[in-house]
């Protein structure tokens, strides 16, 4: 083990971080990502430092392949912007950059300073490495990879909690949960998927913070439920989430039906198939297959006079409740109820399915394809607008001034 050191203000020298080696924290570097490999080896040209952080690290410590690879450096966003053709700049109060690789986004941030401004833009104050692990939420997530060196840092003495297997907060609690309700949801999900044991004041700070979660945006716990139900253990994460009263805030209507054999049975199966996709032994799981185990055995098919049609509709206004304030894409609404009358015997009506898989267009949030009209682009032409010297068949035609319109004289009128 070696360690980092730095001067403080009196001139002092001292320790900031322990950096372990390939011997101790063993990370297989052949589950690293290659284009995120490419992206660090980039910014390090230009002489920016660059980690890999977070549940990249905390799964690759475990062993396992990480889903997504989140960087920090030292470089600004308007560096990195300029450095990488497909990035784009996101974020308003705290600025982060995603570097786009087809339909893999790799987020990329800058060190975040400790100091607070006044402003509205106080969380873009950037700073060190050093001050950006004190604003990482829990211990598992505040491990820092060197790529290039294959070095591990510790600014917070998290590898101490993966040996005990256990979740401690970085930030002060009384300040954590507020600022950000969602580290409750993670909390719980990080301890269910990695084995951790939670400390006391979390389990207890959750429980006296659980009304902070009904502040939260709907995109954000749509963003939550969708990683619940693709993290292979959805099952024992909900009933986590009921035993310390969060479920009521982020599925309310699902979480009556939550302690239900035939629920648990549906959410068994659905993280079997997760698992098995994961381990390349089966099929990818769509989103809206995930919806579909969520909600299969609480659907009510009662009216057996209804057309196929009707009965659609009444499918998918019972959907939309029992999944309420989730926002999925109607498209994954749709296609989750086509599959849930499929499976029932029931005939689907043709052209149910009327909004098309949403696709993400490049260097845009926007989504394309879901029947609104596109904004205008200003450096493109409109369609069939006829560019200057504009070539036809090896020729060019010159664009030349539209001819005049001939105009007649009026008809002389002889007076008598």
């Amino acid at each position: 083990m070696l360690i980092r050191y730095k001067q403080d203000q009196a001139g002092n020298t001292v320790p900031v971080a322990k950096i372990y080696t390939q011997n101790e924290h063993k990370i297989d570097t052949t589950k690293i990502d290659n284009d995120a490999l490419k992206a660090i080896r980039k910014l390090n040209s230009i002489g920016a430092e660059v980690y890999i952080v977070g549940g990249a690290v905390r799964d690759l410590m475990l062993g396992n392949i990480p889903k997504d690879f989140d960087l920090t450096t030292s470089a600004s966003p308007r560096q990195i912007h300029k450095l990488f053709w497909n990035s784009r700049i996101i974020g308003k109060r705290f600025k982060l950059v995603h570097l786009e690789y087809g339909e893999k986004i790799i987020e990329v941030s800058t060190f975040r300073s400790g100091e607070d401004a006044s402003d509205v833009n106080s969380n873009n104050i950037f700073g060190t490495v050093e001050q950006d692990a004190k604003r990482r939420d829990f211990s598992i997530n505040a491990l820092y990879y060197d790529a290039i060196n294959n070095q591990v840092l510790d600014f917070n003495d998290s590898m101490k909690d993966f040996k005990k297997k256990k979740i401690s907060s970085i930030i002060d609690l009384k300040y954590s949960f507020k600022e950000d309700p969602v580290r409750m949801i993670r909390a719980i999900k990080y301890s269910i998927s990695t084995g951790f044991k939670l400390n006391w004041n979390i389990r207890r700070s959750i429980k006296a913070n659980a009304t902070e979660l009904g502040s939260v945006s709907t995109s954000r716990l749509t963003e939550e439920v969708n990683k619940i139900l693709a993290s292979g253990h959805s099952k024992d994460i909900i009933h986590s989430l009921d035993k310390y009263r969060l479920l009521v805030y982020l599925l309310p209507c699902f979480s009556v039906y939550c302690k239900d054999p035939k629920v648990n049975r549906s959410l068994e199966i659905l993280d079997e198939k997760v698992m098995a996709y994961k381990r390349d032994e089966g099929p990818e799981v769509l989103k809206s297959d995930m919806l579909q185990y969520l909600v299969r055995d609480i659907i009510l098919f009662t009216d057996e006079e209804m057309t196929a049609r009707q009965r659609f509709k009444e499918t998918f206004r019972q959907v939309k409740i029992l999944i309420s304030p989730m926002t999925p894409s109607n498209y994954e609404v749709e296609v989750c109820c086509a599959h849930l009358l499929g499976s029932k015997g029931y005939n689907v009506p043709r052209g149910c399915i009327r909004h098309t898989k949403p696709v993400r267009k490049m260097g845009d949030t926007r989504y394309r394809g879901n029947g609104k009209k596109k904004p205008y682009n200003k450096r493109t032409p409109k369609r069939g607008a006829k560019k200057k010297n504009q070539s036809f068949e090896g020729q060019t035609v010159i664009k030349t001034a539209p001819k005049k319109r001939k105009t007649h004289p009026p008809n002389k009128v002889e007076s008598k």
